[in-house]
Order: C-alpha cells, then sequence, then structure tokens
C-alpha cells in the first residue's frame, strides 16, 4: 500500500479553483479514472480522486462517484495500517453521503482518524475526521493476479519477499503485523494460524513449498 500514499502524496496542494473555471488536474482525475460525464471541479470527487489513484497503483477500485461504494471493494480490516481505505458517514450515518480516502494513522487519544484525500477543504490533503464517524476500513487488493515469493522463508528472514509474504497473509485474512519486512513471532503466528486452519499443514510457523501452495489457493478463492 505504500505505492498508494506515494501516488496520492504527489497531488497534495491540487485544489478547486474558485469561480466558473475548474482545475485541469481535477478534470484529468476524472477523465483518467472513467468519470468521463464529470466536466467541473465543484462534483464531489473524493472517490474520484481515490480511484484514480487506485489506477495508477493497479489496485481494485470503486468506480462509483458515492464514497461509500468503497465498503463493497477489497476486504475488511479491523487493524488499519496506512494505505488502507478509511470511509465515513456524512450529515447521517443512515443517510447515502459518505467521505473516503487513504488512512494514514490514528491520534494518541482516538479520536482523530489522519486521512489522505481529494476534495478535503476542496484539496488533496491529510486532515483529521472524527473517529467516531468511520464507516469501516478495507483492504484492497492488486488487480493483477498476486504473485507470492518463492520459498523457503522463516523467522529472522527479512526483505521484499518477506513484505510480499505479509501483505499476503493480510489479505488472506491472517494478522501479520505491519508489512515491514521483517520476518518475527507476529509473522511465524499468522502463518502457524492458517495452517492450522488447513487441516494437514505441519504448524511450525515456516513458509515452505506447502504452504505457499495452501495460501495461493486461499488468495485464488
Amino acid at each position: 500500500m505504500q505505492e498508494l500514499i506515494k501516488i496520492a502524496c504527489v497531488e497534495i496542494g491540487v485544489k478547486e479553483i474558485p469561480g466558473q473555471a475548474h482545475n485541469a488536474r481535477i478534470l484529468q482525475y476524472a477523465s483518467e479514472a472513467g468519470f468521463q460525464d464529470v466536466k467541473d471541479d465543484e462534483t464531489a470527487w473524493c472517490s474520484i480522486f481515490l480511484s484514480w489513484c487506485c489506477l495508477k497503483a493497479g489496485l481494485k477500485r470503486s468506480t462509483k462517484l458515492n464514497a461509500r461504494s468503497w465498503l463493497a471493494v477489497g476486504t475488511v480490516t479491523m487493524q488499519p495500517e496506512p494505505g488502507d481505505i478509511i470511509v465515513y458517514w456524512r450529515k447521517a450515518i443512515e443517510s447515502w453521503e459518505g467521505h473516503v480516502g487513504i488512512y494514514m494513522g490514528t491520534s494518541s487519544d482516538g479520536s482523530r482518524c489522519y486521512t489522505l484525500g481529494g476534495n478535503q477543504a476542496n484539496m488533496v490533503s491529510i486532515s483529521g475526521f472524527d473517529s467516531s464517524k468511520v464507516l469501516g476500513y478495507r483492504r484492497l487488493t492488486t488487480e493483477k493476479q498476486f504473485i507470492l515469493p518463492k520459498p523457503p522463508l522463516k523467522k529472522g528472514n527479512k526483505g521484499a519477499a518477506v513484505v510480499q509474504l505479509q501483505d499476503a497473509l493480510k489479505i488472506a485474512g491472517f494478522d501479520a503485523g505491519t508489512s515491514d519486512g521483517f520476518f518475527g513471532e507476529k509473522t511465524a503466528e499468522a502463518l502457524r494460524l492458517m495452517q492450522s486452519q488447513s487441516g494437514f499443514l505441519k504448524i511450525d510457523g515456516v513458509y515452505g513449498t506447502k504452504t505457499k501452495d495452501y495460501l495461493e489457493s486461499l488468495l485464488q478463492a
């Protein structure tokens, strides 16, 4: 998800133009993301911006203007990490209105969620929002087939292959902690839980060939 953050951060500061003029960059987000009917920068564009960022990052996305449509994209996560998607309600929780952006973190007292997104005070920014208005967090998957690292991997290993494994475990629903590229106890614990649920794998917390094949079957499902 770091690529998604990187793409969005480059756009920080892009803002609407007051009056009859429209920011060409915002119109470009809409056009490239498939919102061909949007011809102005007054249309609520938080979903447009996120859809454009996900398109550039090769991630699954919503192609709807409605922010709440993102609640049907990716998988639910109750332990969000920077780069996950966060969806809020606006005006009333029962209404259709909302806001969507990229989760960046939570304030120390838990009252604010920092969000990187578009149409925040009419611009792309990182802003704090009331955490009591969060509808949900989503973890996105890639549009391309997920490529798993080659085994074996075990505790103490480091590097990009471990990041791939940690991302894959989380997408499959097993909490491997932060994707930091270090194979520690949290990653081993996630593997052991997955192995135990298989009913046939050795429960050793090691990423071997049979464990890879089982994880691949979960991701394909």
